[in-house]
């Protein structure tokens, strides 16, 4: 079954029925849902990746990470996350999509231009003085996209976790060009 890219055009008007006053975003999603469950057909496939291939990217909305790599429904399991930096929850995920779903290789994908770099730990310190509490999460926050996919493919590498380390291959996707670049483990 093949999935189609939205253009931003297509992605800000509806084609569904109206949304509730107020035109909140969640009641348009679901009106466009009800749209596209009219044609769903069950692809008859199951939680298992076609590829054997657990990609790792951030969570960033210029990434379309299956038109960029040429994916269809079903070939990938797809984690992500704010900088798409390998986390425990990460690691978590990776060895859930590993034993349990035949997953053997680990696509990290960071890109250009990252949200991330503009962010520090005093993030967290401005949260605990806002509300009182301070995250139990660290930000993971970067200035060096090169080094921080080096770290993160490291962290896959040495996890104790994962049966599949040997193929794990880090990029760098640049949001002007569209275009990865890859990024050796060793600097």
């Amino acid at each position: 079954m093949s999935t189609s890219a939205h253009s931003p055009a297509e992605s800000v008007t509806p084609t569904a029925p109206a949304v509730r006053e107020g035109g909140q975003v969640t009641d348009r999603l679901v009106a466009l849902n009800t749209t596209y469950a009219k044609d769903f057909r069950d692809p008859g496939m199951d939680a298992r990746p076609v590829l054997q291939v657990a990609v790792v990217a951030c969570m960033d909305a210029r990434l379309d990470l299956h038109a960029a790599l040429g994916l269809e429904l079903g070939d990938c399991h797809t984690i992500r996350n704010a900088g798409g930096v390998v986390t425990e929850d990460v690691i978590r995920s990776l060895t859930i999509s590993q034993r349990a779903l035949g997953t053997r290789s680990v696509v990290l994908i960071h890109h250009t231009n990252c949200g991330l770099e503009s962010l520090t730990e005093g993030f967290r310190q401005d949260l605990e003085r806002e509300v009182g509490q301070r995250p139990a999460w660290a930000v993971e926050a970067y200035t060096d996209a090169d080094q921080d996919v080096r770290q993160s493919m490291q962290r896959v590498r040495t996890s104790p976790f994962l049966l599949h380390t040997d193929d794990v291959r880090g990029f760098v996707f640049d949001v002007t060009t569209g275009l990865l670049r890859e990024i050796d483990s060793v600097s």
